[in-house]
């Protein structure tokens, strides 16, 4: 299996992905970028300590300059980029993934990397057709910054908030920040660990989130947040212990921010209930569809000058910022409490479709699949954009191939059980052979 992926370079530590790899990839990066101003950061897993060396290295053997940030959050990174103009960036970070894995996020220039870009980087790895050159790198500390202009876009607050790091890089930075805003901060898993003892680094898997759920329980919380390893994913739990799907979330911030925009675009995730269009629409906003992958929305968000993007992971894209972070995304949501209300509240008042998890299915012909199902329906209920999705009057389907295995990836939605349940047995009727509902 490859460890370049669509968006970023993802691969199992001393396997997929080594040092001598990373070495590669930063000669890669630097041929690309020849001659310019590199940032490079990582995240807390014990491998970023051998490969994040092995990518300025190879950038610095390339003739790029380096301005080596350390340990810190994804979002630190890209506020570093934008703060020093710099003309791109390396995160050595495994993101979400479980702790043997590390990957890399790379940005060249001033927008998300792009599928073609990447095959670019393994290309020159492949061939190791490098350019060279004798860069020189440079240590920086850009955390004080960071905290200040976070701390410079809201005013204080006053509510109870806990914070579940995960053993990752928001560990010390966002409850240092959200205290020094006003609010009342209880810790969990707030010490930096990168093998994750406590929770996996994803906490998008609601299981993950156990731990963070009965402290608020057993709490006066008005909020809770657990964030991914690398601190660009946050997902929210109300003042009640109940997890804030990442669909509610969505629509809680379209709801606060186009109070005062209106016909102005609003991007979401392919994968996103359908109650996320239907509140776009409400609230007087434009919504634009784009396929699951942080650089795909994040590439659309940018280019339509939108003012807000959601993607199903936990990515909130503000256009305040320019992108997304998980702390601005807390401090946004704290924002939303105190002017309208508990969130549970909030979120009673919000319809709720049937909605089913990701069915992971293997299979011998997934292309074929796709094209059955495609050509069953007539073209104006399919949409291509990722995978097939098919639109009926009370709900949805999306059917996707994995790019590394023999899986379709399904996903369903109806605005009643019933709806749900008849759109699901449409689709599988269409397949036979597969493993039925049922066992999902």
């Amino acid at each position: 299996m490859s460890i370049f992926k669509a968006c970023d370079i993802r691969g199992t530590y001393g396997k997929e992905l080594t040092d001598q790899i990373s070495y590669k990839i930063g000669r890669a990066v630097g041929t690309l970028l020849k001659e310019k101003h590199i940032i490079v950061g990582g995240d807390l897993r014990p491998s970023t300590q051998i490969l994040k060396p092995a990518v300025i290295k190879g950038l610095i053997h390339s003739g790029c300059d380096v301005i080596d940030i350390g340990i810190v959050p994804t979002p630190v990174f890209y506020f570093a980029i934008k703060q020093l103009s710099a003309d791109g960036g390396v995160q050595v970070t495994g993101s979400h993934n479980p702790p043997p894995d590390n990957g890399m996020k790379i940005v060249l220039g001033k927008n998300p990397i792009t599928p073609e870009e990447i095959k670019k980087i393994q290309s020159l790895v492949e061939s190791e057709n490098f350019a060279t050159g004798n860069g020189k790198i440079e240590l920086r500390n850009v955390v004080n910054d960071y905290k200040n202009y976070i701390k410079g876009l809201f005013e204080p607050g006053n509510l109870t908030i806990a914070v579940d790091a995960g053993n990752g890089c928001w560990w010390e930075i966002a409850p240092d920040v959200l205290q020094k805003m006003g609010y009342k901060v209880i810790k969990l898993f707030c010490q930096p660990d990168g093998t994750f003892p406590n929770r996996s680094p994803n906490p998008a898997v609601y299981k993950n989130l156990k731990a963070i759920q009965n402290l608020v329980k057993t709490n006066n919380i008005d909020m809770a947040v657990a964030y991914d390893g690398d601190g660009d994913r946050a997902i929210f739990i109300d003042e009640k212990g109940s997890i804030v799907t990442t669909d509610i979330a969505i629509v809680l911030y379209i709801k606060l921010l186009l109070q005062q925009h209106k016909n102005i675009p609003v991007v979401y995730d392919i994968k996103c209930s359908q109650i996320v269009r239907d509140e776009i629409i409400n609230n007087g906003g434009t919504p634009i569809m784009e396929k699951s992958g942080h650089a795909f929305i994040k590439s659309t968000f940018l280019k339509t000058n939108a003012i807000f993007a959601g993607e199903i992971s936990g990515h909130y894209f503000f256009k305040n910022i320019g992108g997304d972070d998980g702390l601005f995304a807390t401090l946004m949501m704290a924002k939303i409490i105190q002017e309208k209300g508990p969130l549970s509240q909030q979120i009673a008042k919000i319809p709720v479709y049937a909605t089913s998890p990701d069915i992971r299915i293997p299979v011998n012909n997934p292309e074929g699949i796709l094209t059955k199902i495609e050509n069953y329906y007539p073209a104006e209920m399919v949409n291509k954009l990722d995978g097939i999705r098919i639109q009926f009057e009370h709900g949805w389907a999306l059917i996707r191939k994995s790019v590394t295995e023999p899986i379709i990836t399904m996903r369903f939605e109806g605005k009643t059980q019933t709806d749900l349940k008849n759109i699901k047995s449409e689709i599988f009727s269409l397949i036979p052979g597969i493993p039925t509902i049922d066992n999902e």
